[in-house]
């Protein structure tokens, strides 16, 4: 996966319309600085061998260079990568949160109105685009009711915490409210499945209290099928964070791809690019890994 999204990415770049030697020297570049550029990067080769040749380096750890200064990728990759996992994980767990609440909420009092006014919110939540929903966010909060901030550096957790969760509330919550919408759909069908199997009537029948069978059996065996959809709702927050981080002006991954496009600098935006699907690949590695801890009768297939 990661080798085909690599392949993609600088096969798509190799149509970009710009020079990356222009962007990189400026338009008062020489013919002779310009060539000297494409050389020394290898520009001027076809693209099929600077793909390999790109693959290459990887083996050694080395994403390339970028910019007339020839900034390493991997260094500007390691400044902004931390911000777009803070942002993905804290907005999965916004999302974890209230699919749980509200998905075990709707079983529980399955065709009541609990349930249906659940059902409507989680409709109204799916169909919500992050990227809306951000730009809605900053206009209230940030610009008529000035209490959270919609710009500027992200604080470091362990030196203000206040300040960093000021930040990161906003772009977090738009990121994750469709997810949440989603989950808790497939949590409340999941719980109502559980609810109706035999196994629960008869433990309740043996007198074991309804909320102890509920948290001990029914909940548990319910988190398989939310939990497979989990693995890959992280691949989108993985994506709508570099969105989100472009409207919130956060230096993570999106803009990093942002200034890479702009600047035509195909390196830059191949080093993005792969090491949100290696991020991608791995987390759903863990997932596949988690099905042990939550059910052990996978252990025996």
């Amino acid at each position: 996966m990661a080798f085909g999204v690599t392949l993609l990415v600088f096969f798509l770049m190799s149509f970009s319309k710009y020079d990356p030697a222009v962007a990189a020297l400026g338009e008062n570049a020489t013919q002779a600085q310009l060539d000297a550029y494409r050389a020394e990067m290898g520009f001027d080769r076809p693209w099929i061998q600077q793909f390999f040749s790109y693959i290459g380096g990887l083996f050694t750890g080395d994403l390339g260079v970028y910019g007339v200064t020839k900034e390493p990728v991997a260094d500007r990759i390691a400044i902004a990568f931390p911000i777009t996992m803070q942002v993905t994980f804290f907005g999965l767990l916004i999302a974890v949160v209230m699919a749980v609440i509200f998905g075990v909420l709707a079983a529980l009092y399955r065709d009541q109105w609990p349930d249906q006014a659940i059902r409507i919110l989680s409709i109204v939540a799916i169909a919500t685009p992050s990227f809306w929903l951000g730009v809605l966010l900053i206009y209230v909060f940030q610009i008529q009711l000035a209490w959270l901030p919609g710009s500027g550096p992200l604080p470091e957790f362990t030196s203000d915490p206040g300040g960093w969760l000021e930040r990161i509330i906003m772009p977090a919550f738009a990121l994750a409210l469709p997810v949440a919408g989603q989950l808790t759909r497939i949590i409340r069908t999941s719980m109502v499945e559980e609810l109706d199997k035999d196994y629960v009537r008869t433990a309740i029948g043996a007198g074991v209290p309804k909320r102890e069978v509920i948290a001990r059996n029914v909940f548990r065996n319910a988190l398989i099928t939310p939990i497979t959809v989990l693995g890959l709702k992280i691949g989108y927050l993985l994506g709508g964070a570099i969105v989100i981080e472009v409207i919130f002006t956060l230096p993570g991954m999106g803009t990093v791809m942002f200034e890479g496009i702009n600047g035509n600098q195909p390196i830059l935006v191949q080093g993005v690019v792969l090491v949100v699907a290696l991020a991608f690949i791995i987390v759903n590695i863990i997932v596949d890994l988690l099905y042990v801890l939550i059910n052990p009768r996978i252990r025996t297939v």
